[in-house]
């Protein structure tokens, strides 16, 4: 595995180089700013790439704006998104295949970091535990998953999957209209409401990957 690196701190970006190392990823490019990322990956043909949220001119969201260039230009290309503070408002854009959000403490946790970047490469959604814990904190109450039909739970599978109805539709040999019909009954049974602020698709992906194998430990 090949990955290219974007974080404008020399000692974050020298130090996740050579955990990356040690574990036999080796490191195809590092930068300093998002926009210097899409041309490394395209120049080294790198595999993954582990970028930073907040980088130069602003130290904002400019990483997450050049992780999301990325994913357009190159659709399904591996991206671990590190971020020094939980920000629920990045979690609906982080969401979907080959995808992954920590906080940038995690990184000392060296075997869940390096599981993390191996289950993004492979494909898979990697969602801080951090961050789902506080997006679901906001539910005034629980999310039983137990009580959804396996219907309902094979379209919240293909929603953390990152599909839109069509696609879950066409999976599932179903028409939309019955797709969104599950998707309100998810909606109804996890106690997601409408609110202004609250994702209501992104907080019931985040109760199932809360449950699901994939999710970090």
């Amino acid at each position: 595995m090949r990955v290219v690196i974007a974080e404008d701190s020399v000692l974050l970006r020298e130090g996740v180089a050579r955990l990356l190392a040690d574990d036999g990823i080796e490191t195809a490019a590092t930068v300093g700013d998002g926009a210097s990322l899409l041309p490394a990956i395209e120049s080294t043909g790198a595999d993954l790439a582990i970028v930073d949220v907040r980088m130069p001119p602003t130290h904002t969201d400019e990483g997450l704006r050049a992780a999301l260039e990325v994913r357009a230009a190159r659709p399904g290309f591996p991206v671990l998104v590190l971020s020094q503070y939980v920000e629920e408002r990045y979690a609906g854009e982080l969401l979907g295949p080959a995808m992954g959000y920590l906080l940038k403490e995690r990184v000392a946790d060296v075997a869940d970091f390096l599981d993390a970047v191996r289950q993004v490469a492979a494909g898979r959604t990697v969602i801080d535990p951090e961050v789902v814990a506080q997006l679901l904190s906001r539910q005034r109450r629980g999310a039983p998953l137990d009580s959804l039909s396996p219907r309902e739970r094979e379209v919240l599978a293909l929603m953390a999957e990152g599909r839109s109805n069509a696609a879950i539709a066409a999976r599932l040999a179903v028409t939309e209209g019955a797709v969104e019909k599950h998707i309100s009954g998810i909606f109804q049974k996890l106690h997601l409401e409408p609110a202004p602020d609250d994702h209501r698709r992104v907080l019931a992906v985040l109760a199932y990957l809360g449950t699901a194998s994939t999710r970090l430990t």
